[in-house]
Formats: structure tokens, sequence, C-alpha cells
């Protein structure tokens, strides 16, 4: 049973196991994670979920991240929910874009550790650390 202040996080991202990874990371946390392998389909769970957070790959082969993020950002009722970019698209001006331009929340270079990614999310999130 998931309890009502437990925070929803979708994480869209096209390789599965990056997917698998990032939940078993966060699950323990008492995060609940739901995965889309495509921007479209990331697309049609914001609209449909308003999840707390959305976790954004930038390179996949329907609807690159950026595309998913301007959609999401014209959407007057999921403009407001937080993103943080996890991509292996880490050379600094894709970070200075997606941080100083695009004003994601955050952006994480893969391969990133376990500790970087929570602490990345309960940062966004304003969780209180209790570990």
């Amino acid at each position: 049973m998931i309890e009502k202040n437990t925070k929803i996080i979708l994480c869209i991202e096209d390789e599965q196991e990056m997917i698998d990874l990032i939940s078993l990371i966060l699950s323990r946390r008492g995060y609940e994670i739901r995965g889309a392998n495509s921007g479209k389909e990331g697309l049609e769970i914001i609209r449909k979920d308003h999840p707390d957070l959305i976790l954004l790959d930038l390179m996949m082969p329907d609807m690159d991240g950026w595309e998913v993020y301007q959609q999401m950002k014209a959407d007057e009722a999921t403009k407001n929910i937080p993103v943080i970019v996890v991509t292996a698209k880490a050379q600094s001006i894709d970070k200075v874009l997606g941080l100083h331009i695009a004003k994601v929340c955050d952006y994480i270079a893969k391969p990133f550790s376990p500790q970087e990614l929570l602490a990345s999310v309960d940062n966004v999130l304003g969780r209180e650390k209790t570990a």
C-alpha cells in the first residue's frame, strides 16, 4: 500500500536497465518509481499522473529529453513539476544550458553514484536526510 505522502518519481529513460537501477536506489528511500521508455510515453504519464519529480534522459530515440521538457513547460498543468536531467551527455555546455537556460532543477551525469542521485532527489523534493 502506498502512503499518502509517498513521492512519485517518473524516470523517462530509453534503457530499462537504467530505470531498474534508479528504481532500486530510490525505492529504498521510500520513493515510488515509475518508468517510461520513451519521451512520448513519458509525456502521457506526466499528463495523467502528475508525478512529484521527473528524472529525464536527454538522448532518446523517439523524442529527445529537451523536447519532452519543452512540452511539459508549455502545459499549465505540468509546468511546475521539477525535473532532474540524468544523462550521458555531460559536456559543460549541456549542463549550462540545462541549469541556467532551461532551468532544470539539477543535472546528473551518467555514470553517477547512488549517493549523488539520492542527494539530488532529496534536495529537489525538500526531504530531510534521514540516512
